[in-house]
């Protein structure tokens, strides 16, 4: 497995992306203030190998006599220790070999207790590590177990219970039994380490256990030059691009560089694919070998092939994956409808930028299998954060999550591809494109994300196996993403479901039917498909099909006028004499409040044939449309923008406690300035209908 990101967070990592490790001790007994410790052992565990990697397993001379009493028990006699080391010089190398690993153990309050004790006989300080209590987890899922007994849970578990009573075999059950715990946390909505850490909390507080050593609050930011995430490709592009003919010769490309202060040129399209590209150290190159006679060659002759491109409304940072990734010093940049309106170089990049800035996106492109994609995923939390302390958007970095989230479900395209090729060397897929729905595709998604995303592909022989490797496919890459944080989306919107993986033809009559019946169900598939976006395969596949949805749903009156009524039918946030509607002392701000924007956004662009995908954007294209009352784009884009940054500093906090992330903030814990925005911004919301020619109620 790769080293682990030096961004990620142990609060955020998934549990099955964690490396951790186990730990038991021996003692002279069970009393806190006289018992000592004879042996500690520990096991290390790392995502993906079910079995310890390395241990540490050391005696430790108590000082003291061993009662037989504790020796009939686990078998350790003074004559096993007496050649031993002391407590405090074992506990120095254990701590050295832990590092900064969070620790696991059963009932490890007591383990926890007693190395504290020995370390203040000793005179030493610690830094108390991370710690999960296994048993405190096995509570909180099966409260009924006859007893708590280690043997017991190894036996609700189907775990081999031989070899106990020694600190080493019981540290390897512990860690056993830890990770079959895993995917029953998940099922009841643990995922994360910080979530662990609170359900534990709340059965330590409930059952009287013994407390865990305080820990310092550990840093989860990392220091960020945010200029690459703030810009766009079109900040910095050169343009336009210098395109030369397939015939030019290298004399007449040379003077072309030298007339236009340029280090490379575009040639033309030739019938094999797209543009393709020439350096000034190509030229040098042909020169170095040829002389002379080089300067007759054409450009046909030494282009290269293919031009890698990029959008110019990526993020710098992602253009920087994008060189770093392929060892290449220039861009082609395409616009909306794939021409090439521009050239970007390393040299436009590189100034000025640190490793962090493709750290997350880089690692997520060579992650080699799930446990290694959630381990970098859960840096995603440290990003965001840092990006926040440096004053970088809500709208910025929701796009940039949404465009990792892309990456991400790219590289669980390629990974499941690779494991069903694996297993089946003869398999054909056929051409598809897998697409991200809803606000990933409108590059806005929060902290608190599920799953939304579909097939579309052609039929390349029988329809019925075509579908069947498609099925494992979605599968796999829905069963991946949950695995990693992304979870499940609860209404099926998924491509692992039969009814978001369809031909182009079935898309086509679906969509077709959408329009045509009207019902809440359809208004509700549509709204998300029309925000699609691919992220793997053949991403015309899925452009065409959006772009003849969104002609048609623009003809289609009924579906227009449902669609605004359902924008205009939502429950605002706020009651009489502007006091908040709480639930359970929180507010929902997607359903009170960007999900009408978003909506009314959406239904607007459909009628008049916008294309645009984000909220922002939509709402600026509507502008120049002149097609609202004065005021009320600018209103609605600084409330959209406001709301979205409440989420996501809420998620943030939320994530720290080790609650899963929301929508829902707590107006309590907002300051009076920020609860006065807030009330502004719900009644910009109320406005909504305006925008969708509904007289706003009174």
């Amino acid at each position: 497995m790769a080293a682990a990101p030096h961004y990620h967070s142990h609060a955020s990592t998934p549990l099955g992306s964690l490396e951790f490790v186990a730990v038991d001790t021996e003692t002279t007994g069970l009393d806190l203030r006289a018992s000592r410790i004879i042996e500690i052992a520990a096991v290390l565990i790392r995502p993906g190998i079910p079995e310890p990697i390395d241990c540490f397993d050391h005696l430790v001379n108590p000082g003291v006599a061993i009662p037989p009493a504790s020796t009939e028990i686990h078998g350790i006699t003074d004559a096993d220790v007496a050649e031993a080391a002391p407590v405090g010089s074992v506990l120095e190398a254990f701590f050295e070999w832990l590092g900064p690993r969070p620790l696991i153990g059963y009932s490890i309050g007591f383990d926890m207790s007693i190395i504290q004790a020995e370390l203040d006989r000793c005179g030493k300080r610690w830094s108390p590590p991370r710690v999960l209590d296994v048993q405190e987890l096995v509570q909180a899922l099966q409260p009924n177990l006859r007893d708590n007994a280690l043997e017991t849970v190894a036996e609700w578990l189907g775990i081999n219970t031989d070899s106990r009573h020694r600190a080493l075999p019981d540290a390897i059950m512990t860690a056993r039994v830890f990770r079959a715990l895993i995917p029953r946390l998940r099922s009841i909505g643990v995922q994360t380490f910080a979530e662990a850490t609170r359900i534990s909390a709340d059965i330590r507080q409930k059952t009287g256990g013994l407390p865990h050593p305080a820990q310092a609050k550990t840093k989860d930011y990392i220091n960020i030059d945010s200029y690459h995430f703030r810009n766009r490709v079109s900040d910095v592009m050169a343009t336009p691009p210098l395109i030369v003919e397939r015939s030019a010769s290298l004399s007449d490309v040379i003077a072309l560089m030298v007339k236009h202060g340029v280090g490379s040129v575009f040639i033309e399209p030739d019938g094999q694919g797209g543009h393709g590209y020439l350096t000034e150290r190509d030229l040098l190159r042909t020169l170095y070998t040829e002389g002379k006679e080089g300067l007759a060659r054409t450009c046909h002759e030494i282009t290269i092939r293919p031009l890698e491109t990029v959008s110019r409304k990526e993020f710098l940072y992602r253009a920087i994956i994008t060189l770093s990734s392929k060892n290449i010093r220039h861009l082609g940049v395409l616009d909306e409808n794939s021409d090439l309106v521009g050239a970007l170089s390393a040299r436009d990049l590189f100034s000025n930028h640190s490793n962090d800035v493709i750290a997350l996106g880089r690692h997520i492109e060579i992650a080699g299998d799930a446990a290694e994609l959630g381990l970098v995923w859960s840096g995603l939390t440290s990003v965001a954060r840092s990006l926040a302390l440096e004053g970088v958007t809500a709208c910025s970095i929701t796009a940039i999550i949404s465009r990792e989230l892309r990456a991400l479900t790219q590289r669980a395209c390629e990974l499941a591809e690779a494991e069903l090729l694996a297993e089946n060397p003869s398999l054909r897929l056929p051409h598809y494109a897998m697409l991200i729905l809803g606000s990933g595709g409108r590059g806005e998604s929060l902290l608190a994300m599920d799953q939304d995303n579909a097939i579309i592909h052609e039929t390349d022989g029988d329809p019925e196996e075509t579908d069947s490797h498609l099925q494992k496919l979605g599968q796999r890459v829905a069963d991946m993403l949950n695995s990693v944080g992304v979870k499940y989306c609860p209404g099926g919107i998924m491509a692992s479901n039969r009814d978001w993986r369809r031909s182009t033809a079935e898309w086509e009559r679906t969509v077709s039917g959408w329009l045509e019946r009207t019902r809440p169900e359809d208004i509700m598939n549509a709204d998300i498909f029309f925000d699609s976006m691919p992220v793997h395969g053949d991403r015309d596949l899925a452009d065409r099909l959006r772009v003849r949805a969104i002609q048609r749903a623009s003809q289609s009156k009924p579906f227009l006028s449902l669609m605004a009524s359902n924008v205009c039918n939502f429950q605002g946030a706020l009651g009489w004499l502007g006091r908040w509607k709480l639930e359970n002392g929180r507010i929902d701000l997607k359903k009170s409040g960007i999900m009408p924007i978003f909506s009314a956004a959406r239904a607007v662009s459909l009628e008049h044939v916008i294309y645009a995908r984000s909220t922002a954007d939509r709402l600026r294209d509507i502008k120049k449309l002149d097609l609202a009352p004065p005021g009320l784009i600018d209103d609605l884009l600084t409330a959209h923008g406001f709301l979205l940054n409440l989420i996501l500093e809420q998620q943030l906090r939320d994530i720290d406690n080790g609650r899963p992330p929301s929508n829902t903030i707590t107006p309590r814990e907002l300051d009076g300035a920020d609860r006065t925005q807030l009330k502004w911004a719900l009644e910009q919301v109320g406005r909504v209908p305006d925008l969708v020619g509904k007289p706003t109620a009174i």
